[in-house]
C-alpha cells in the first residue's frame, strides 16, 4: 500500500487539487456519520424506485421479472447477480437476498486476483474486468453493510483493496508504480478502471481510512482526463472535442463517460453536489449523442464511425446526467427514442442500476430542438439531416483522427433514409478476428477515394496518424446544405489533393471530389451499400424494403447505359468483397467506380438521389444518359451535366426550382499564383464552387431572378460588371432570398468586410436578425471577431 499512500505526496498539486483536499477534509465528519448504503441504493433513491414501480407499468414489470429471478437464484443457493440480490434486499428488506449477495461477494473476494494481462511487459495487474468487479463488489458491500459483522466488514474491505483498488490505482494512478498515462491508454480503459476504483474506495472508507484520499485523487484525475489535450510527439489528439464529442465512437463514449458519472453520483451521495470545470463537456457530450442519432419507427440508431455499432447509443450517459441534476428537454426526447424496440444498452430498466436510475418518461412525445446539421470540427464528425422526424434522411461524414478505435476513414460518409441504413460504414468485427486488421479498420472498408488502391497507411491504426483530416464550413440553409472535408493530410503519401465537398439540395446529395496525386494512376470512388446494388442504366439503385436511393456518377463520366464493352470511355464498376459488420463469416459486396483512363488530377461528381413515393424511377431501367422526359414524368429531379472552358457543373431541376452548381477549375490550386478568376455562364467569380437557384424556365442571366447564391471559397460574384458579392478575403456563403426576406450564412476569416447587392426588408445573418447598412446599393456586412 506504500504506493497509494504516496499518491498525495508525489502527484503534482494544483489549485483545483488544493480545493478538493480542503473540501474533502471539511467533509470527513460527515463521512464518518453517513450510514450505508450511500453509493447508489440510498434511502431516497430506493423510495423513488418504489414509487416508479407503483405508478409505471414498465418499471413494475421490470421489477417483477428481476425479483422473480432473484428469488430463484436465492432459493437455489448458488449463482446469480449479486447487484440484483443487493437491490432486492434494499427494496424488500428480506434478508434472504442479503445472505445470497454476501455468499456471492465472498466467492468473488476469495480469488487470488481479479484480472490482468499476462502478455504485457511489465504485466498489467488490472484491466476492464478489474473495473467491473470493483463496481460489483462496492455496490454489494455498500448495500448489505448492515448485515455484516465488524470483522466481516474489515476483512471484505481489505480484500476489495487488495484485489481491486490497489492493482487499479497502482497501474493507472500511483506515483511509484504507475504503468499508464493519458497518452497511452487515456480513453475508456483509464476511465473505467480508475473511476470504478474510486467507487470502491468510497465504499470502504469507514474501514480503510486512506480510501478517502484515494477517492479524492480519482476526482482530481477526472479533470485531467476530460481536458487531456493530446501529444505532438505521440500523435495523440484530445479525448474530447471542445463541443463534447468523444473521438473513440458512440459506444465507447457511452461506456467511458458513464464510468465517470457512476463515480460522480457516488461522490455526490457521500459529500454533496459539486460543480466541475468540465461540466460543459458533459453537456456537450449529451448533445453529441443526440446530434449523431437517427430516430426511426423502431430502434434508435447512431452513426457508427470507428469501432462502433449503429445499435448503440448514449442512453447510459443521459440517464446518469439526469440523476445528477443536469436537465435539458432534449434528454426526454432522446430517452423516448432510445427506449423503442430492442437495443444494446446496459442501463435499461431490466437491470438493477437501470431500474434505479432510469427516469419515468411522460407518455406524450417530447420534441427535439437541436439543429438539423451539426459539426464537431476538432474530431471531424458531422451530421446533416432532412428533419428530426422519424425515418427522415441522415447524412453523416467523418474526416478526422485515426488510431485505436478510430478507423482510417478520412472523408467517409454514411446515408440513412426512410428508416434504413443504405450507404454504410463496413463496421467492425471481433478484435481477435484477422479481418479486423486486414479489412475493418482500413480505408477499403469505408466510402473514400483511393489512388492505385491506396489511401491511408494501415500502420496509422497502430501508431496514430500524424496529420489528421478535417471538416470545414458546415452551412445549413434548410433545403440547401454544404460541408467541406479535407482528407488529404492522412492520405498525403498518395494524394496531393483529396477534398470532398458535399452539397445537399432538395432530394439530391452531390458528392464533389477534388483529387490529385504525384503521378498518373487510377483513382477510385468506393461505395459500401447495405445490400447489393442493381444497375439501372447509368444509375446504381440501392433498395432495402421501402427505402431506396440512386447513385449516379456524373464526372469524369457516367456509367455505361448498355454493355460496358461497347462504352470503353465510361466509368468502370467493379464488385469487391469485404466482411459484414459484426459478422466476419459473411462476405459483403462493395463497389469501386473508376475512370477508364489513368490521370494525375481529376474531379468526381456523384449524385445520390433520395427516392420516395413521389420521387421514383420508372420500371424500365433504360434511362437516357441524362435527364429524360421519363424522369420528369416520374418525379425524379432532372439532372444535367454542365461543361465549359475551365468549369464543370450540375443543373438540378426539381419542384419548379433550378439549381446550377459550378466547379471552377481555375480555383483548384493547380498552379500557384494563378488568379482563379473565371467567367461561368456569364457570371464572373473567383469562387471554388459557385451556385445559383432560380425559378424553372426563368432567365438565369438576370440577377433579379436569382433566389439563392452559394459560394465556396470565393471573394466576388459579378454580372454585367455589377458586383453581387464583394469581399477582399474569400468567404463561404449561402444567401437565400424569399420575397423581401434575406437569410445569409456567412463564414470566413475573423475580420471581414463584405458587400452584398441584394435588397430585402428583413435580413437574417447567421441565424440572427441583423439590420445592415447600405452603401452604393450594397449591403455592408462587417464581422470583427477577436
Amino acid at each position: 500500500m506504500k504506493s497509494l499512500k504516496r499518491i498525495m505526496k508525489m502527484k503534482r498539486i494544483n489549485f483545483t487539487a488544493v480545493l478538493l483536499v480542503a473540501f474533502a477534509m471539511s467533509s470527513l465528519a460527515l463521512c464518518a456519520q453517513k450510514q450505508h448504503p450511500y453509493l447508489y441504493f440510498t434511502k431516497d433513491r430506493i423510495a423513488a424506485t418504489k414509487e416508479k414501480v407503483r405508478k409505471d407499468t414498465i418499471f413494475k414489470h421490470a421489477w417483477e421479472m428481476m425479483k422473480a429471478k432473484a428469488d430463484a437464484d436465492a432459493s437455489a443457493g448458488k449463482g446469480g447477480d449479486m447487484v440484483a440480490q443487493s437491490l432486492a434486499y434494499r427494496m424488500t428488506g428480506d434478508t434472504k437476498y442479503a445472505k445470497h449477495a454476501k455468499m456471492l461477494l465472498e466467492k468473488l473476494l476469495s480469488s487470488n486476483q481479479w484480472d490482468g494481462l499476462d502478455d504485457r511487459t511489465p504485466r498489467w495487474n488490472s484491466a476492464l474486468g478489474t473495473a467491473h468487479k470493483n463496481g460489483m463488489a462496492a455496490i454489494t458491500f455498500d448495500a448489505i453493510y448492515d448485515m455484516l459483522s465488524p470483522q466481516e466488514k474489515k476483512q471484505m474491505a481489505e480484500r476489495i483493496v487488495k484485489l481491486g483498488i490497489e492493482p487499479s490505482l497502482d497501474d493507472w494512478l500511483s506515483a511509484d508504480k504507475r504503468l499508464h498515462t493519458l497518452n497511452s491508454m487515456g480513453h475508456n480503459w483509464w476511465s473505467a478502471i480508475v473511476f470504478q476504483a474510486g467507487v470502491a474506495s468510497l465504499a470502504v472508507m469507514n474501514e480503510i481510512p486512506q480510501a478517502k484520499g484515494w477517492a479524492q485523487e480519482v476526482l482530481s484525475g477526472a479533470e485531467e482526463w476530460f481536458t487531456f489535450s493530446g501529444s505532438v510527439l505521440e500523435n495523440k489528439v484530445p479525448n474530447f472535442d471542445p463541443q463534447g464529442g468523444f473521438y473513440e465512437s458512440i459506444n465507447y463514449a457511452n461506456f467511458g463517460i458513464g464510468e465517470y458519472l457512476f463515480f460522480r453520483i457516488a461522490w455526490t451521495n457521500v459529500f454533496g453536489k459539486i460543480t466541475c470545470s468540465y461540466d460543459h463537456l458533459l453537456k456537450g457530450s449529451a448533445n453529441w449523442f443526440i446530434d449523431m442519432s437517427y430516430p426511426r419507427t423502431g430502434q434508435l440508431y447512431s452513426l457508427n464511425f470507428g469501432d462502433g455499432s449503429y445499435t448503440t447509443n448514449g442512453e447510459r450517459v443521459i440517464k446518469l446526467m439526469m440523476a445528477l441534476g443536469f436537465s435539458d428537454a432534449n434528454y426526454i426526447w432522446y430517452l423516448q427514442q432510445a427506449g423503442k424496440g430492442s437495443f444494446r444498452e446496459d442501463l435499461s430498466v431490466n437491470n438493477p442500476l437501470g431500474l434505479v436510475f432510469s427516469p419515468s418518461l411522460p407518455k406524450e412525445a417530447a420534441s427535439n430542438n437541436r439543429p438539423t446539421a451539426s459539426l464537431y470540427s476538432t474530431m471531424g464528425w458531422a451530421s446533416l439531416r432532412s428533419s428530426w422526424k422519424e425515418d427522415a434522411t441522415l447524412f453523416g461524414i467523418k474526416s478526422g483522427y485515426t488510431w485505436n478505435h478510430a478507423h482510417a476513414d478520412a472523408g467517409s460518409f454514411m446515408l440513412w433514409h426512410k428508416g434504413k441504413t443504405l450507404l454504410i460504414d463496413a463496421g467492425n468485427v471481433n478484435y481477435g478476428n484477422p479481418a479486423y486488421s486486414a479489412f475493418s479498420v482500413r480505408s477499403d472498408a469505408h466510402n473514400v477515394m483511393l489512388f492505385n488502391g491506396k489511401a491511408q497507411e494501415p500502420q496509422d491504426q497502430y501508431y496514430a496518424v500524424k496529420n489528421v483530416g478535417h471538416l470545414y464550413n458546415l452551412m445549413d440553409a434548410g433545403s440547401f446544405k454544404y460541408i467541406l472535408a479535407d482528407a488529404q493530410p492522412p492520405t498525403a503519401r498518395y494524394f496531393l489533393r483529396n477534398y470532398r465537398n458535399v452539397i445537399w439540395v432538395g432530394s439530391v446529395i452531390l458528392i464533389l471530389d477534388d483529387v490529385k496525386s504525384y503521378e498518373s494512376g487510377k483513382f477510385e470512388w468506393l461505395l459500401h451499400p447495405t445490400v447489393p446494388v442493381k444497375k439501372k442504366g447509368i444509375d446504381m439503385e440501392v433498395t432495402d424494403d421501402k427505402a431506396s436511393v440512386l447513385v449516379r456518377p456524373l464526372f469524369p463520366e457516367t456509367l455505361p447505359n448498355g454493355y460496358p464493352h461497347d462504352f470503353p470511355e465510361k466509368m468502370k464498376l467493379e464488385e469487391r468483397l469485404g466482411v459484414k459488420d459484426h459478422d466476419p463469416n459473411t462476405k459483403q459486396t462493395y463497389y469501386s467506380i473508376s475512370p477508364a483512363e489513368a490521370s494525375r488530377q481529376t474531379k468526381f461528381i456523384t449524385a445520390i438521389i433520395l427516392l420516395d413515393d413521389k420521387n421514383k424511377p420508372v420500371e424500365d431501367p433504360a434511362l437516357s444518359a441524362m435527364a429524360s422526359a421519363k424522369e420528369m414524368r416520374t418525379g425524379l429531379p432532372k439532372i444535367e451535366k454542365l461543361e465549359g472552358e475551365n468549369y464543370m457543373g450540375v443543373r438540378i431541376t426539381e419542384n419548379g426550382i433550378t439549381n446550377d452548381i459550378y466547379f471552377n477549375l481555375m480555383a483548384d490550386g493547380r498552379i500557384m499564383h494563378r488568379n482563379s478568376h473565371n467567367v461561368i455562364s456569364g457570371w464572373e467569380t473567383d469562387a471554388y464552387l459557385f451556385g445559383i437557384a432560380y425559378k424553372e424556365g426563368s432567365n438565369d442571366s438576370d440577377p433579379a431572378n436569382i433566389t439563392r447564391y452559394f459560394v465556396s471559397n470565393g471573394s466576388y460574384i459579378r454580372k454585367n460588371q455589377k458586383p453581387i458579392l464583394n469581399s477582399l478575403s474569400k468567404v463561404f456563403m449561402v444567401a437565400d432570398k424569399k420575397g423581401n426576406e434575406l437569410d445569409v450564412i456567412l463564414q470566413g476569416q475573423p475580420i471581414m468586410n463584405v458587400g452584398l447587392n441584394l435588397k430585402a426588408s428583413k435580413i437574417m445573418l447567421n441565424g440572427k436578425p441583423t439590420p445592415l447598412p447600405s452603401k452604393d446599393g450594397m449591403l455592408q456586412i462587417k464581422i470583427h471577431q477577436p
